[in-house]
Order: C-alpha cells, then sequence, then structure tokens
C-alpha cells in the first residue's frame, strides 16, 4: 500500500475545490469527479449533504444546465446584481482589482508563481485554491498559513456565507462546506487526514 503525506492530500483537495468552482462543462463534470466528491463526503462525514445532493442530480432533467443556471447567478451575472462574486477585493476594497488583488499577485511572485497572460484577476477564488495547492505540494505551510491568514480568510468568511445564503442548488453549498472545512481546520489545527 502506498502512503501519502497529508501534504499531498491537502493540495488534492485545494485543486479539486478550485475546479469545482470552474464553470460547470461535461470535460470535468464526470462520474469519476462525483465519485470523488461523494468520496470526501463520506470521509468527512456529511452522509446528508451527500445524499441531498445525489437526489438532486438524479431528480434534475438536465443537472449540467442547472449547475451552469446556478454557477452563473451566483458568480457571473445575477440579476439585479452578481450574488457572491469570487474576487477578494470586492469584499475588502468594493472594487475589482484594487491595492488587494495587486498584493495577492505580489504574494504570488515573491514565492516564484505567475498567472498566464489570459487568467482571470489574481484575486479570484479559483487562482487562490490552486496557489494554496502548489504551497502544500511543496510543503511550504508557513506561506500556506500566511497566505490563508493574510490573503484569502478576511474575505472569504464573507464570500462563504453569501453562497450559503443564496445557493439554490445543494452542489455549491457542499463545495463551499468543504472549502470552509479544510481552509479553516489548516489555519487552525493543521489537517490530520486518515492515511490508513
Amino acid at each position: 500500500m502506498v502512503h501519502t503525506s497529508s501534504t499531498d492530500h491537502i493540495a488534492a483537495i485545494y485543486r479539486f475545490c478550485a475546479q469545482s468552482m470552474q464553470y460547470p462543462d461535461p470535460s470535468w463534470l464526470t462520474n469519476d469527479y462525483f465519485s470523488s466528491l461523494y468520496g470526501l463526503l463520506d470521509a468527512l462525514g456529511g452522509d446528508n449533504e451527500k445524499e441531498n445532493l445525489k437526489s438532486t442530480l438524479s431528480s434534475a432533467k438536465d443537472y449540467l444546465e442547472d449547475l451552469q443556471v446556478e454557477h452563473t447567478r451566483l458568480f457571473i451575472n445575477g440579476m439585479p446584481h452578481v450574488t457572491a462574486p469570487p474576487y477578494g477585493s470586492v469584499y475588502l476594497e468594493k472594487s475589482l482589482q484594487g491595492k488587494y488583488a495587486e498584493n495577492v499577485l505580489i504574494y504570488y511572485r515573491s514565492l516564484g508563481y505567475t498567472l498566464s497572460e489570459k487568467s482571470d484577476l489574481p484575486d479570484n477564488l479559483i487562482h487562490q485554491l490552486e496557489f494554496l495547492s502548489f504551497l502544500a505540494e511543496d510543503k511550504n505551510q508557513q506561506a500556506e498559513e500566511e497566505f490563508l491568514v493574510r490573503f484569502f480568510l478576511p474575505w472569504y468568511t464573507t464570500f462563504s456565507k453569501l453562497v450559503k445564503e443564496e445557493s439554490q442548488h445543494p452542489f455549491y453549498h457542499v463545495i463551499i462546506s468543504i472549502i470552509d472545512f479544510f481552509t479553516k481546520e489548516e489555519k487552525e489545527y493543521g489537517v490530520q487526514l486518515n492515511e490508513a
């Protein structure tokens, strides 16, 4: 049996959560994806969440379209306004691409990471989760904790609450709850995962 370190698990979970916050697309929203999600919920004791999500997905006429509509409403183009923009600067500075976004990019660069030219803004939730996955992969726990405390949690807490209150599909409630668990556990306790 191969044992991997908890940092490898954390890196994979951050990456999984980043993927989950992408626009829903059949290229990644596959049976394997859902098997991983249900396995993660089992490991976290999320039986009710798992059953609720499975029931909602199986009873949908077109679950992919439902997820796309909900993703758009929550994160891209809701009416009368976007419900939960996934950018830290919106919550901390009430604008897009302010000083906060610039400081996030500077922090990425200080550790040797940069964004590709066609990337979204640096303070996008997906980029921040991907960055945390790289730090966990590099076993740079000090930088991971610093990034969580200085850059991620100050805005994510408000974002998380908004998504949980406003989400009309259990999928996003589940994903945000998983992100909550791992980012807050990492900060408060360091995550102890069963490696058996």
